[in-house]
Protein backbone atom coordinates (compact mmCIF):
# COMPACT_ATOMS: atom_id res chain seq x y z
CA UNK A 1 0.00 0.00 0.00
CA UNK A 2 1.29 3.27 -1.01
CA UNK A 3 2.82 5.87 2.11
CA UNK A 4 2.22 9.07 1.94
CA UNK A 5 3.47 12.37 3.96
CA UNK A 6 1.03 15.24 4.74
CA UNK A 7 1.81 18.59 5.57
CA UNK A 8 -0.58 20.97 7.57
CA UNK A 9 0.87 24.83 8.10
CA UNK A 10 -0.29 27.79 9.39
CA UNK A 11 -1.68 25.12 12.30
CA UNK A 12 -2.68 27.43 15.27
CA UNK A 13 -3.25 24.80 17.80
CA UNK A 14 -1.24 23.09 20.92
CA UNK A 15 0.25 20.03 20.57
CA UNK A 16 -2.45 18.82 22.70
CA UNK A 17 -5.22 19.67 19.99
CA UNK A 18 -3.22 17.64 17.55
CA UNK A 19 -3.15 14.62 19.84
CA UNK A 20 -6.85 14.99 20.28
CA UNK A 21 -7.16 15.24 16.14
CA UNK A 22 -4.24 12.43 15.74
CA UNK A 23 -6.58 10.49 17.93
CA UNK A 24 -10.23 11.23 15.96
CA UNK A 25 -8.06 10.00 12.76
CA UNK A 26 -7.47 6.80 14.20
CA UNK A 27 -10.88 5.90 15.25
CA UNK A 28 -11.84 6.06 12.12
CA UNK A 29 -9.17 5.70 9.61
CA UNK A 30 -10.69 1.96 9.38
CA UNK A 31 -13.31 2.71 7.20
CA UNK A 32 -11.26 4.26 4.69
CA UNK A 33 -8.59 1.73 4.53
CA UNK A 34 -5.98 3.85 6.14
CA UNK A 35 -3.68 3.66 8.45
CA UNK A 36 -2.21 7.11 10.20
CA UNK A 37 1.49 5.93 11.21
CA UNK A 38 3.20 8.87 12.99
CA UNK A 39 3.43 12.32 13.31
CA UNK A 40 5.25 15.22 14.20
CA UNK A 41 4.70 18.90 15.22
CA UNK A 42 6.90 22.17 14.62
CA UNK A 43 4.88 24.61 17.15
CA UNK A 44 7.56 27.39 16.30
CA UNK A 45 6.55 27.17 12.32
CA UNK A 46 2.66 25.88 13.13
CA UNK A 47 3.69 22.90 10.70
CA UNK A 48 2.07 19.57 11.40
CA UNK A 49 3.03 16.42 9.37
CA UNK A 50 1.09 13.28 9.02
CA UNK A 51 2.80 10.00 7.74
CA UNK A 52 -0.36 7.88 6.63
CA UNK A 53 -0.64 4.15 4.26
CA UNK A 54 -4.09 4.31 2.11
CA UNK A 55 -4.51 3.40 -1.42
CA UNK A 56 -4.78 7.42 -2.63
CA UNK A 57 -3.95 10.73 -1.55
CA UNK A 58 -7.34 11.26 -1.15
CA UNK A 59 -8.19 8.30 1.59
CA UNK A 60 -6.22 9.97 3.91
CA UNK A 61 -7.72 13.65 3.18
CA UNK A 62 -11.52 11.79 3.39
CA UNK A 63 -10.17 10.57 7.08
CA UNK A 64 -8.84 13.98 8.22
CA UNK A 65 -12.04 16.22 6.60
CA UNK A 66 -14.26 13.30 8.69
CA UNK A 67 -12.54 13.15 11.45
CA UNK A 68 -12.20 16.93 12.61
CA UNK A 69 -12.30 18.54 9.15
CA UNK A 70 -8.56 20.24 9.24
CA UNK A 71 -7.18 19.08 5.58
CA UNK A 72 -3.93 19.13 4.84
CA UNK A 73 -2.36 22.00 2.71
CA UNK A 74 0.16 19.40 0.56
CA UNK A 75 0.34 15.32 0.19
CA UNK A 76 3.26 13.53 -0.92
CA UNK A 77 3.84 10.13 -1.76
CA UNK A 78 6.68 9.17 0.11
CA UNK A 79 9.39 5.85 0.30
CA UNK A 80 11.04 4.95 3.36
CA UNK A 81 14.94 5.21 2.73
CA UNK A 82 17.17 2.42 4.02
Amino acid sequence: MPLYMDVHKDVDASVEDVVEAHEKDVAIQDKHDVEYKRYWVDEDEGTVFCLFEGPSKEAGENVHEEAHGLTADEIHEVREGE
